[in-house]
């Protein structure tokens, strides 16, 4: 069964046609929207600041979201992917984003919309990627517009499939 607990007195807020993995860890001062999974794994850690989920919001297995202790919060808007083993720490992630598996996206920075940041991106401390754009390496760096196919062809598919996906376990 899922670990979903409150920190001093606050509970989790999962909306509705959510799925959490049964070893998925959910905790303190998370709100999250309708239509989200949260994988194998997993861990929404609302403890030290809040934790904000848009619609249609997947965290695949492994991932971690986090903060910094009353310094930043996170994020995430609508049609989010969050990769496996992906860390979002302390950022906003605009909607339609793929945060790839593996990527690390730090305090302080801020995704646009349709953007995707390649699996085993570093996106140091304070970046703000532009919107449309895809980052990659480390430290990530633009390197190309995102197109349109990009934006159907991977950002929404990925996110589609994980909603049929997270409908096989209900």
């Amino acid at each position: 069964m899922a670990v979903i607990l409150p920190v001093k007195g606050i509970s989790p807020k999962l909306g509705e046609n959510c799925f959490v993995a049964p070893n998925a860890t959910i905790v303190g001062d998370v709100v999250m929207g309708n239509e989200c999974s949260v994988w194998f794994n997993a861990v929404v850690r609302g403890d030290v600041n809040s934790i904000r989920i848009g619609n249609k919001v997947n965290i695949q297995d492994g991932a971690v979201l986090h903060c910094t202790y009353q310094k930043t919060k996170v994020s995430l808007g609508n049609n989010v992917s969050i990769g496996h083993n992906a860390i979002v720490h302390g950022c906003t992630v605009h909607d339609n984003v793929l945060i790839g598996m593996g990527a690390i996206v730090m305090d302080n920075c801020e995704i646009g919309s349709n953007t995707i940041i390649a699996a085993g991106a570093v996106v140091t401390e304070g970046t703000i990627v532009p919107s449309g754009c895809i980052f990659a390496g480390v430290p990530a760096k633009k390197v190309k517009d995102i197109s349109q196919e990009l934006i159907s062809g991977e950002i929404d598919r990925i996110a589609n499939n994980y909603l049929m996906y997270s409908s096989w376990f209900k």
